[in-house]
């Protein structure tokens, strides 16, 4: 008996062994064309989806009735109107003379021109604003902490038309902002359609990016530095400006670098708090596709995008040479907001806090409260749940061609899935490629941030004559519905911000962790899926929350994109209602804010808190 069992075990290893051996050869073979594969995908949906549609639309700046020309440009860089007094040195006049007239007192500065100084102005007041957030949140525990800053990416999704409207509502002529100045016996103010107004709008949304990313970095600081700072004789001051600031500024200079990227290409914030007056870059390449100027419109719109990759690029450069290795890190410890006796040292800080929540109240969530102020506010000023009852009423009664409520709050949560599912593995992809060491690095991350920086009205208008419509390849036509073209364009934007929350944690991993793995014999991909991913997870939730929020709240592509099909979203709603009646359209608003608002909760209690953007 022992022996048979004994040979038909002999007689059965032979064959099983070599099977076994062969299985495993071809799992890592595949494991490690895996990544190849995954990039190859990613790099084809970003041609298709990105580079081949603005690619269309922006050759027109230089192909002209079919012939290669850089007339456009040439008359555009010499015209005054875009470039100020810029425009004389491009049109052959001495440096010295544009110079003078630069620093002179009626200098122009064109519209190109202008548009960098309100992103400027608009940078310092959210770089002003975030970083005693980002100090509330990084160095004091108290309850909602967590809630608290899971709450401040929802700015992100806010559509800029909703802001207008709460804006108005809070520092207009009859706003609440005047009737608390009228109570007080003190004279009004009148911010709207000014640079004043641009700006707090450009802080309210850009403020929390700031103090998402230096809270961060405030978090990544070792305490044991901090301590040995201290025990050599440095006090509080000292330690702070040697040890903990220059491990903080990076993550300041990268929310700046993000925040004038995103003010250089701001849109329907400068159109409604300004008007053409103060329109900007954006608002005119807006104007020029609607009066179907498209060789203008191209010229003026690449334009934009070299300034805003130029200073992409400059970040991107910047973060590699200042990235943190926060690998073993203590934190700091938090200390209470509000402690049973606290030292006369301990009373400014929170001095310091109390008054900027003060500030913050009036700038973050006034707007907020008056928007949900208006909605529960009838005609007369009483209070009321009318605009509510239109929702529901529009939702039961209304007729098929009619914005519903359902449908756009469905549409926005599917499609932000959606994006969110297509964006990751894009993002996660790009992140490892761009932090490995090879020639031509900077500019495949400058590449893959492109989407950054290029016109929403672009990407929406080259998605439209392109996926939409349809493009010819090889005889067949390749098209697809409104609603997979706004999903795609989702993607595309909030792929970016999965990259830039997961490639500083892969660039601060152990190398030997991975060198170790590589020795054992796992496959390049299992590396990634089984070390690395677990070991960044928390800036991969952080990443996806980003996607989310860039989904639910973008407006630009998408009314491109929904016009005349039945894919539109909680931003289009809010911008068809508001074309008819402003109660209902602040009540959207309301919901919006609770759905996402919520949505963003989920997502980051179930990935943990995190140490990434």
């Amino acid at each position: 008996m022992t022996d048979r069992r004994s040979g038909a075990g002999e007689a059965s290893t032979p064959d099983a062994g070599p099977s076994r051996r062969r299985v495993r050869s071809l799992r890592d073979r595949l494991e490690g064309r895996l990544l190849t594969a995954l990039a190859v995908v990613t790099s084809l949906t970003l041609v298709v989806a990105f580079y081949y549609p603005v690619g269309t639309v922006l050759i027109e700046a230089v192909v002209v009735d079919g012939v290669a020309t850089l007339a456009v440009f040439a008359e555009l860089v010499r015209d005054p109107f875009y470039f100020g007094e810029l425009a004389r040195l491009f049109a052959g006049e001495s440096p010295i003379a544009v110079a003078r007239a630069l620093l002179g007192p009626d200098r122009r500065l064109g519209i190109v021109g202008f548009t960098a100084y309100q992103a400027a102005l608009s940078t310092v007041a959210s770089v002003a604003l975030g970083l005693p957030a980002a100090y509330l949140l990084a160095r004091f525990e108290f309850p909602g902490r967590r809630t608290l800053r899971s709450l401040t990416i929802v700015p992100f999704v806010l559509p800029s038309i909703m802001v207008a409207v709460g804006f108005v509502a809070t520092f207009g002529t009859n706003g609440t902002l005047n009737a608390v100045l009228s109570a007080l016996g003190l004279p009004p103010v009148d911010l709207m359609f000014s640079l004043q107004a641009i700006v707090i709008a450009h802080a309210f949304y850009n403020a929390p990016l700031v103090a998402r990313v230096t809270t961060a970095a405030w978090e990544s600081v070792d305490a044991r530095a901090v301590e040995t700072a201290r025990s050599l004789g440095a006090g509080p001051a000292r330690a702070f400006l040697d040890v903990v600031a220059p491990q903080v500024y990076p993550a300041v200079l990268t929310g700046a670098a993000l925040t004038f990227v995103f003010t250089f290409g701001t849109f329907p914030i400068v159109l409604a708090l300004g008007g053409f007056q103060l329109a900007t870059v954006e608002v005119f390449v807006y104007r020029l596709v609607r009066d179907l100027s498209y060789a203008e419109a191209a010229a003026l719109a690449i334009v934009e995008l070299v300034i805003s990759l130029g200073v992409l690029l400059a970040y991107l450069r910047y973060e590699a040479r200042n990235t943190v290795n926060a690998r073993g890190a203590r934190p700091l410890p938090r200390r209470p907001l509000l402690p049973a006796a606290p030292s006369a040292r301990e009373v400014l800080p929170r001095v310091g806090l109390a008054a900027y929540a003060v500030v913050a109240a009036v700038l973050f969530l006034a707007p907020i409260g008056s928007m949900v102020l208006a909605s529960v506010t009838g005609g007369d000023g009483a209070l009321t749940l009318e605009h509510y009852r239109f929702l529901v009423d529009r939702q039961r009664t209304g007729a098929a061609f009619q914005v519903r409520p359902w449908p756009a709050i469905r549409n926005s949560l599917a499609f932000a899935s959606a994006a969110t599912l297509m964006a990751l593995p894009m993002g996660v992809v790009v992140a490892v490629l761009t932090t490995r060491r090879y020639r031509g690095r900077k500019l495949v991350d400058a590449a893959a941030m492109a989407p950054l920086a290029v016109s929403g009205i672009v990407v929406g208008l080259g998605l439209l004559r392109g996926l939409v419509f349809g493009v010819e390849v090889a005889g067949w036509r390749i098209a697809a519905t409104g609603a997979v073209a706004i999903v795609v364009a989702h993607a595309v934007a909030g792929y970016p911000f999965v990259v830039r929350t997961v490639a500083p944690g892969l660039e601060g991993l152990d190398r030997s962790l991975i060198e170790s793995a590589r020795a054992l014999g796992a496959s390049r991909a299992r590396v990634i899926r089984d070390v690395e991913l677990p070991l960044v997870w928390p800036g991969v939730v952080a990443g996806a929350a980003f996607a989310f929020a860039v989904s639910i709240g973008e407006f630009t592509a998408t009314v491109v994109l929904a016009t005349g099909a039945d894919a539109y979203t909680m931003p289009v709603a809010i911008e068809r209602f508001i074309g008819r009646r402003l109660g209902p359209a602040t009540a959207m608003g309301v919901v919006l804010l609770v759905v996402t608002g919520l949505s963003f909760v989920v997502i980051e209690r179930l990935g943990g808190e995190h140490r990434g953007l």
